[in-house]
């Protein structure tokens, strides 16, 4: 597989939660996902001491039944949506989120059949952190994930950070054999190749709305 003609600059401003325009139907070679794996692991670590993992998913059941918890817990979080949706009266605000809410269904519709699931790992479990513990938990996995995702999309996969999963950890920790009272799982990624590579910067507030200088 060799990469896209892409400058480093680029691959950050483009690299995108990909839902729709995943290939579903295109393989997804396991050499390509070992090359970003190797990638991510050369990110930052704390105390540079490597106590995350990742998990790689291709078994189809295995994929189905991932799927099937996460069509679980959107169920649960588009409750909450439609209740939003119901109270914008801004009607380009309204245009932006159905059009996230259609993206993010069709994932839920979709997801067992994207060919590879990336499961995030960290080791050791906080159930009631205080915020010191959540970030001591989390600041080795996730530059980890995004290195992997920002490989991903220097190879022409599509990847998007997920998590509805994840409100039945449990439950997917059994499917997977993963050690629940050791392991925490970070997230959900869904790879498989883009359908075109032509992704653009997304649209942001501008720097001078969200950088503060020596004070908020």
């Amino acid at each position: 597989m060799s990469l896209l003609d892409l400058s480093f600059d680029e691959v950050l401003t483009t690299t995108r939660a990909v839902r729709k325009r995943l290939d579903l139907t295109r393989p997804v070679e396991p050499e390509v996902i070992d090359e970003c794996l190797t990638l991510a692991l050369q990110a930052p670590s704390p105390g540079d001491v490597q106590t995350w993992h990742f998990l790689v998913v291709t078994d189809p059941a295995k994929r189905a039944a991932l799927a099937e918890l996460y069509r679980k817990g959107a169920a649960m979080m588009y409750k909450e949506a439609e209740k939003m949706l119901a109270n914008v009266s801004d009607e380009q605000t309204l245009a932006r989120l159905q059009r996230m809410t259609s993206s993010a269904l069709y994932l839920v519709e979709h997801l067992h059949e994207v060919p590879v699931h990336i499961i995030p790992c960290a080791e050791g479990r906080v159930e009631k952190p205080s915020v010191p513990e959540q970030i001591g938990l989390w600041t080795g996995i996730i530059p980890a994930t995004w290195s992997f995702m920002l490989a991903a999309r220097s190879r022409g996969l599509g990847t998007v950070l997920t998590s509805l999963h994840l409100i039945y950890e449990r439950e997917a920790a059994e499917i997977l054999g993963i050690p629940y009272e050791r392991i925490t799982q970070a997230a959900l990624i869904p790879v498989a190749y883009t359908i075109g590579t032509d992704f653009k910067p997304a649209k942001r507030k501008p720097l001078a709305e969200v950088v503060h200088r020596e004070s908020w």
